[in-house]
């Protein structure tokens, strides 16, 4: 397969953003991570200014997030989705959603789909002077494999130098995933790699790491080498912050940029304005689909639900939620409905959507016998009552409006659900036998490899807790993962979540109840350009920041 071909099969499939940068072990974790110490963040040395003064606001910003990673190693997950800022990639996309060559000056993908080959740039040098090769990309992925964190290269046999600008990566299977992958994982110098990397990183990306510190932030400057050209924001401060303390802190103007929620997003404040970033980032209750009979996962929690293990159950419920108007209401109109891991994307299945239809939902009900037999409003079958609790992290003020509005439209059928807030550790161990308000987000298909593949359930990964297993799924999951071309994979995607007889979607076997889509909802400060944003992920913060180098004070 020669680069002509090569090229129109990345574009079907480019990513701007993917799952996590909330923790390689918390993928749906929470915004809010810890707030910046007042005070600490003003009046320091370069690049870690909060409030921008006019004679250096031209080259400096300080943006407020909820997530602090917890590496910036590449290898270990920094970047995982996004770009890595203090890394370069092989490939990277745009704001289109296409690949485009980073390091890589050329590549191009065997016709058997095992063999890619890459060649580098000439100009690429890390920020300690050394020049990057073919030995540190090999370097980096065989160390990313080894790792076995976010990154997943399993399926990659090897990665080795050809010579000094020619790296030859082999793979066990053909991978129409793989492109997505290289996309976030920034190269790492190997006569630099040390076990305090994470904490201490050399890149060769637009941005050379400063400091960091724990709990407050982290500090970046622009670096004057990069071959990309020297961003013009010269020092950036992230500082990690609550949702509430970030509005605190841009109504004081101590912050240029600050992630919000939608729930701030109609706040006015004088000198910012608000930005809502169109995002794959979603909301939803993922639902046990076995009953309860003892069984427990490795780790000793509890399978199986004897109400959510009814598909009339399932489907009735996502038949009765009126997404527009929680998005409307709860969402103060900065998201849009639901109905998939993927809305939007080529590989998602415009079939998959659905119109609320209470009366439907209230018939698939009582076609299975559910009836309400005492007066109570709850429906019930067998002595079981359709009532069952559904989780969501306490401290996720969006997921807790959104679950409430949801269960309140479904009490109009008859089916309680009891929403509760508890921890994470909490949820890691009852996930798997009640309801849970999950957040996913990925404009790579390889969310729906990993949301539904059969060995993924039970695992403590938060994939697949709701235990779905279908070997037609898995059929249709390998064939997309083996593609060769853009047209076969999404065919097989597609399928996965209706193929007109089954599938993952809501009027099929209903795993999960989709029910909004978030926009991204961000405070800037005015006379400051983000740049073209690409399509967000879920990843609490940021992805706002993958486009870094683009940003400008006009």
């Amino acid at each position: 397969m020669k680069l002509k071909r090569l090229t129109a099969f990345a574009a079907a499939f480019a990513a701007a953003a993917v799952l996590c940068a909330c923790g390689s072990s918390d993928p749906s974790a929470a915004t809010s991570s810890g707030s910046a110490s007042e005070g600490s963040y003003e009046n320091t040395e370069k690049g870690d200014t909060a409030a921008v003064s006019d004679e250096n606001k031209k080259d400096s910003v300080v943006i407020a997030i909820g997530s602090e990673p917890e590496t910036l190693d590449p290898t270990q997950g920094w970047g995982h989705g996004n770009s890595p800022i203090v890394q370069s990639t092989l490939v990277k996309y745009n704001a289109e959603l296409e690949f485009e060559n980073d390091l890589a000056s050329d590549y191009s993908l065997s016709d058997d789909g095992l063999t890619w080959t890459f060649t580098l740039r000439d100009d690429a040098y890390f920020t300690d002077g050394e020049k990057v090769t073919a030995e540190d990309v090999a370097f980096t992925l065989e160390t990313a494999k080894e790792a076995q964190g976010s990154v997943d290269l399993t399926y990659m046999e090897s990665a080795k130098a050809a010579d000094e600008s020619t790296v030859v990566i082999t793979l066990s299977q053909p991978t129409s995933i793989f492109l997505n992958t290289l996309a976030s994982v920034g190269i790492v110098p190997e006569h630099a790699y040390s076990e305090d990397y994470g904490r201490n990183p050399i890149g060769s990306g637009p941005y050379k790491f400063v400091e960091w510190r724990p709990q407050e932030q982290i500090v970046f400057e622009a670096n004057e080498d990069y071959y990309g050209g020297v961003p013009a924001i010269k020092n950036v401060t992230v500082v990690f912050m609550s949702e509430d303390a970030a509005l605190a802190a841009v109504q004081a103007g101590e912050v240029d940029v600050a992630y919000s929620s939608a729930s701030f997003g109609n706040i006015e404040v004088s000198g910012y304005h608000v930005e809502a970033i169109a995002s794959a980032d979603n909301r939803g209750f993922t639902l046990p689909m076995e009953p309860d009979t003892g069984k427990t996962t490795e780790s000793g929690a509890p399978i199986g639900n004897d109400v959510t293990c009814n598909i009339e159950i399932r489907q009735a419920i996502a038949y009765a939620i009126d997404r527009q108007q929680i998005a409307d209401t709860v969402l103060n109109g900065f998201g849009r409905p639901a109905y998939s891991e993927n809305d939007g994307m080529p590989w998602n299945n415009p079939e998959v959507a659905i119109e609320t239809d209470v009366e439907y939902a209230k018939k698939l009900l009582s076609d299975a016998g559910w009836e309400d037999t005492d007066g109570d409003g709850i429906v019930e079958k067998d002595g079981v009552k359709a009532e069952f609790s559904c989780l969501y992290p306490a401290d996720d003020s969006a997921r807790q409006a959104i679950a409430m509005a949801a269960a309140q439209q479904v009490k109009e059928i008859g089916i309680q659900i009891n929403v509760e807030g508890t921890s994470w550790d909490d949820i890691t161990q009852r996930m798997f036998s009640e309801a849970v308000m999950m957040g996913w987000g990925s404009s790579s298909p390889n969310e729906t490899y990993y949301l539904y593949r059969s060995e993924g359930a039970y695992l403590d990964d938060f994939y697949n807790p709701e235990g779905y297993m279908s070997d037609v799924t898995d059929g249709y999951l390998d064939a997309a993962m083996e593609a060769l071309t853009a047209e076969e994979a999404n065919e097989n995607w597609q399928k996965v979540q209706w193929d007109g007889t089954m599938g993952t979607a809501m009027q099929g076997e209903c795993p999960w109840v989709w029910i909004v889509n978030l926009d991204h909802v961000t405070f800037v400060r005015d006379g400051l350009s983000i740049g073209d944003q690409p399509l967000h992920g879920h990843g609490h913060g940021l992805p706002l920041i993958q486009n870094l180098q683009e940003w400008s004070w006009e």
